[in-house]
């Protein structure tokens, strides 16, 4: 492992960052030959490797791979085999992603020193972010974070989330007093499963800390809007407990009501009018800025899907704090961190640090013209990878990772786009998730997915002689939830045909079966955002006036594209063309229940 142990903080992080990237090359090299050391016996290297340790071995033996290859290794470690098929470590849990296979959540393998490598990234951020603004040891961060409900595998292991994972930690929980890290939230309220009553305490405890909050925040931008909507519809509550000074009846978690004890001491009814004052306006413009006047910034993911949010968060805090991403990771690997945080949005690009996994780069072209041509399945050469340090300015990569925790030439799905470097470090903009169309929170529906949905749903027409001819969808966060929408071109054929408009037929009924019908085949992740989590609303189909995809079709033409190689996108990202679509709708139907969701055991 490279460093001390990885315990940087203030003016030595910043060093440890330089000696890093300017070294790229080289800690690269001494991470995968380590790899190679450790892991050389495996079941899994040895197929390929012969127990050969050497680098050029690697590079031409080993394929590269997606979750399909490694996922039967992964399944044996589940149910109890030794850790030693794919690594020369104890694998201590099971990581799940936000992907998914066979619709159930991917298992990421995770061993102890994972731990040290992903709080060694969160003890950058501070360092770095004092560079840009300061005085954050003079007051309180209010983040919202939140754990999901822990599984086991058939053996034993802990199948859980990364972020649970770490605040579950004693890298988290034992934790030093830290002035740059001083946060409202008590541990216990971040550690209790139930998400609204943490929900509740964690903004409770922002609000009474509301004249000592210097930083706002949570994972994604999602979840820190979710707390907003969260806030209009609970804010007399909390001010009817910060004037009492006694915890509302619905937190029933012994742990919540302990900590929160302390914060509730006595009654505050001037800090309670304060907040009613505020929250009791007509509009909520700027809100962020009235409830924590001292806030200088929000913190949260805005990069990939979660850009959708970035007009909503300007609205509530009135465009007057910056939005900050501070890092690039997944349940697979801790990526790297942004050294310029203050950046807009749209320029945010993460240095790839080389003591975090052993990168390798799936070449897309120089303007993205690949972006779309290799196929998640598709077997991809082991000659056409680059290096870290090989990558060229401006073109675009997949990202491919190899990991003493046994994942070794993986891809991990993220297009990046080469922005520029830090040393001999490149510095990436995340483009997109590869094959995603949709996602609102921690789902994420391809295209494949969408269309198996569909097809399953469009057989509830059939009885009707009706047929559905075209559809896209797009996803909608104008108001909170978000949810998806499908836009459906439906016509009726044969001499029986009932119409679709015609009152014999309960129209809202088989659309709204429609509905829950695409909802039931997507996957496990949007079904638990949908039913447990409550992150994602219902399903809307729109059903759209006969010829509305031709005059889709018209409108791309004319923009550029050609008839020849037209296909009907099964994602809209142009406001212009869901305006084209919106001004075409014949009526709207909702899924009218939550979608079938059972904890996996």
């Amino acid at each position: 492992m490279d460093g001390k142990k990885l315990e940087y903080k203030g003016e030595e992080a910043l060093k440890e960052i330089e000696r890093l990237t300017a070294k790229a090359d080289k800690v690269q090299f001494k991470f995968l030959k380590e790899i190679l050391t450790r892991n050389s016996k495996t079941e899994y290297l040895s197929k390929y490797m012969k127990g050969s340790k050497d680098v050029s071995a690697f590079k031409q033996c080993v394929p590269v791979i997606t979750y399909k290859a490694i996922q039967p290794y992964i399944q044996r470690i589940a149910n109890g085999e030794d850790s030693s098929l794919i690594t020369g470590h104890p694998i201590t849990e099971m990581l799940c992603s936000s992907g998914t296979s066979g619709r159930k959540p991917k298992m990421m393998p995770s061993i102890a020193e994972d731990l040290d490598r992903r709080t060694f990234l969160y003890n950058l951020i501070m360092p770095i972010m004092n560079q840009y603004v300061p005085g954050l040891d003079e007051g309180k961060a209010m983040f919202l974070y939140f754990v999901k409900a822990e599984m086991s595998t058939p053996c034993g292991l802990p199948a859980r989330t990364v972020l649970t994972s770490y605040y579950k930690s004693s890298h988290f929980k034992c934790r030093g007093l830290d002035p740059f890290n001083n946060g409202t939230s008590p541990d216990q309220t971040i550690l209790c499963n139930d998400s609204n009553q943490s929900m509740y305490c964690q903004l409770l405890s922002g609000l009474v800390h509301r004249h000592q909050v210097l930083r706002l925040g949570a994972v994604f931008a999602s979840a820190f809007l979710r707390a907003i909507s969260f806030l209009e519809r609970n804010w007399v509550n909390f001010c009817n407990d910060i004037r009492t000074g006694q915890l509302d009846p619905f937190i029933t978690d012994p742990e919540c009501r302990l900590s929160m004890a302390p914060l509730l001491s006595l009654p505050n009814p001037s800090l309670a009018d304060e907040i009613k004052d505020i929250c009791s306006q007509t509009s909520w413009k700027g809100i962020l800025c009235q409830l924590w006047p001292k806030a200088k910034y929000i913190e949260a993911v805005v990069t990939g899907s979660m850009a959708q949010y970035i007009p909503a968060l300007e609205y509530y805090s009135d465009g007057k704090l910056p939005l900050v991403c501070t890092m690039y990771a997944s349940s697979e690997c801790y990526f790297g961190v942004n050294l310029e945080p203050l950046c807009d949005p749209a320029d945010v690009a993460y240095t790839l640090l080389p003591n975090m996994g052993y990168f390798e780069f799936i070449p897309l072209g120089e303007n993205g013209t690949r972006l779309m041509d290799i196929d998640e399945d598709e077997e991809v050469r082991n000659d056409k990878l680059v290096d870290l340090v090989q990558v060229r300015l401006g073109c675009y990569y997949e990202l491919v990772v190899t990991t003493f925790a046994g994942l070794y030439r993986y891809r991990i799905g993220d297009v990046l786009q080469v922005t520029g470097f830090h040393n001999e470090a490149p510095q990436f903009r995340f483009i997109c998730r590869r094959n995603v169309v949709l996602s609102i929170d921690n789902d994420k529906t391809n295209e494949e997915d969408l269309h198996k949905s569909v097809s399953v749903a469009k057989k509830l027409l059939e009885p009707f002689n009706a047929l559905l001819v075209e559809y896209t969808s797009y996803a909608d966060t104008s108001h909170l939830p978000g949810h998806y929408v499908l836009y459906w071109e439906i016509i009726h054929h044969g001499s029986s045909v009932v119409d679709l408009d015609s009152s014999t037929l309960d129209v809202d009924k088989v659309l709204q079966e429609c509905c829950i019908a695409v909802e039931e085949e997507l996957d496990y992740i949007y079904r638990r955002c949908r039913t447990h989590d409550k992150s994602v609303g219902p399903l809307e189909i729109r059903v759209v006036e006969p010829g509305t995809f031709e005059k889709l079709m018209d409108y791309f033409i004319s923009q550029g594209g050609s008839i020849n190689q037209y296909k009907t996108p099964r994602c809209i990202k142009s406001n212009k063309a869901l305006k084209l679509l919106d001004s075409n709708v014949k009526a709207c139907f909702f899924s009218p229940r939550d979608p079938k969701w059972i904890p996996l055991l």
